[in-house]
């Protein structure tokens, strides 16, 4: 069980790591770490080269997640050998995947250790690991959204929710506890959009300053 553990914490993180939104960015011949808010998330692709290269990066980042949970039960599916876990031992691994892809997409080896806020990663990987939580949470953002049209309002109280969730719905204390603190995170990592809310200064959808929260 270590051995996969410990595999489940390298190839969470190289997969993570991956910077499709500096890659995308670059492939248009934008150094997206230069431009608008510097950030290599999705919200700041889509202001600086369009929606069209902007949802690639959010379904790309959403898809690291997905697969960081999914990949050890897929495998434990198509056959049980290549996986030999019971039921606590896989969602050991789906945590653990998670987990490390959500630290490799904030600090990615491949970018100097820059990376985005991880909520694109984060929210792909709930939505394999606990769907209902995640369809509350995008309810939850969905209506921040519409009410106060700050993107990174709705992902952290998105984030927030996940653990009430949880919570609420007697999921296993190991979802209950990791989603409080990737929820945490996420908030933690808005924290200069936090001030800038409180400032007034934090910029809305519809408009052309960045923030790029959804990362």
């Amino acid at each position: 069980m270590i051995v996969a553990l410990l595999i489940a914490v390298v190839s969470g993180y190289l997969l993570g790591a991956l910077p499709f939104g500096y890659l995308v960015a670059r492939e248009k011949g934008v150094n997206i770490f230069e431009v608008g808010s510097k950030n290599p998330g999705a919200t700041n692709v889509r202001r600086v080269l369009g929606h069209g290269p902007g949802n690639l990066v959010l379904l790309l980042d959403a898809a690291k997640g997905a697969l960081a949970v999914g990949a050890f039960p897929l495998l434990h599916f198509v056959g049980p050998q290549y996986c030999p876990f019971d039921a606590d031992g896989l969602l050991a691994l789906k945590i653990t995947g998670l987990v490390a892809a959500i630290l490799g997409h904030s600090c990615s080896c491949f970018t100097g250790f820059k990376g985005g806020k991880s909520v694109a990663t984060g929210a792909g990987g709930f939505l394999v690991l606990f769907p209902l939580g995640m369809g509350i949470g995008f309810v939850i953002f969905g209506l921040t959204l519409a009410l106060s049209r700050y993107v990174s309002l709705a992902s952290m109280l998105a984030a927030a929710s996940l653990p009430f969730a949880a919570f609420a719905f007697k999921q296993p204390s190991p979802v209950i506890s990791m989603s409080a603190m990737v929820a945490a995170f996420v908030i933690y990592r808005h924290r200069a959009n936090l001030a800038r809310i409180r400032a007034g200064t934090e910029s809305k959808v519809g408009r052309e300053e960045t923030d790029a929260p959804l990362s």
